[in-house]
């Protein structure tokens, strides 16, 4: 199996390199799977029936969806452990606190081991296309595979130079539950 990936020439309107082509990257094979084809799959590995698989799977996310608001990070079998996190503003005294200063309420996941190094050997190809829409070229990747830890990326910053209160553990225990939201620092 590999990704893939097309690299298409566009002309850049905006940024450093605004007038001139380049080959920009973005997937070129994702697609939304649908949670009733999810379990039809999984009862067939599992050699369960599809309503039993239907009924373990809605009890799983309520599980998840009831222990992630209360403030536990909770395992996704062979997939890693997800949490719910907060992005606020920093203030210079505890007299300022407020809850005003959340900016947003987050989804943080971190991926299992094994699923990282299953991302780590998988391929990934390229198909190149110039700006009229013609292969010009492909690439099979022969990187080091590298996968993306946004968790470890110096842990006692966060991406507005402030410092994370609780030793690099972002997210914290917001009890929120789905309102989403953006921008903002880490407070925790």
């Amino acid at each position: 199996m590999a990704l893939k990936v097309k690299a298409q020439e566009k002309l850049q309107k905006i940024g450093k390199y605004e007038g001139t082509y380049r080959y920009i990257m973005m997937p070129e094979l994702y697609t939304s799977l649908s949670q009733e084809k999810v379990i039809k799959e999984a009862a067939m590995r599992s050699g369960v029936s599809k309503g039993i698989m239907q009924a373990c799977w809605d009890a799983a996310g309520e599980v998840i969806k009831a222990w992630a608001t209360e403030g536990h990070s909770v395992a996704l079998p062979g997939l890693g452990t997800m949490r719910f996190g907060i992005r606020a503003k920093s203030v210079a005294t505890a007299d300022e606190v407020k809850t005003g200063l959340v900016t947003s309420r987050r989804i943080i996941f971190t991926p299992a081991v094994d699923l990282k190094d299953e991302l780590a050997n998988t391929a990934i190809q390229i198909t190149c296309y110039d700006r009229d829409g013609k292969e010009v070229k492909r690439v099979t990747s022969g990187d080091s595979g590298n996968v993306e830890d946004p968790e470890n990326e110096n842990p006692n910053q966060n991406e507005n130079g402030g410092s994370n209160q609780n030793g690099g553990n972002t997210g914290g225990n917001t009890g929120g539950g789905n309102h989403p939201g953006s921008g903002g620092s880490d407070m925790n």
